[in-house]
């Protein structure tokens, strides 16, 4: 199965709905959670996909979980998409 393309446009709006919260502006990490830009599209992807399976891998892994079950494959991608480049921005 061909994975999907990401839109980082798409999925800059889509971060900064929900996972800025904890990751901090373009994913740079912030307290306990880790900085998640500069990754490869796949490592994302795989990660997040692993998480909406309800799959633990890490110590905030219930909160991965909950907050990756409601995410479609094309939200996973454009995420993936946006933060392999992500660069923080003053008008984020």
């Amino acid at each position: 199965m061909q994975a999907l393309a990401g839109n980082a446009e798409a999925g800059k709006v889509r971060y900064n709905k929900t996972c800025i919260n904890c990751h901090g502006p373009a994913g740079k990490g912030a307290a306990s959670y880790p900085k998640i830009s500069g990754k490869e599209v796949s490592y994302i992807t795989d990660k997040l996909k692993t998480y909406r399976s309800g799959t633990k891998i890490g110590p905030n892994s219930g909160l991965m979980i909950m907050m990756a079950k409601p995410l479609t494959d094309e939200e996973i991608a454009n995420v993936s998409a946006y933060l392999k480049d992500a660069k923080y921005d003053v008008n984020n």
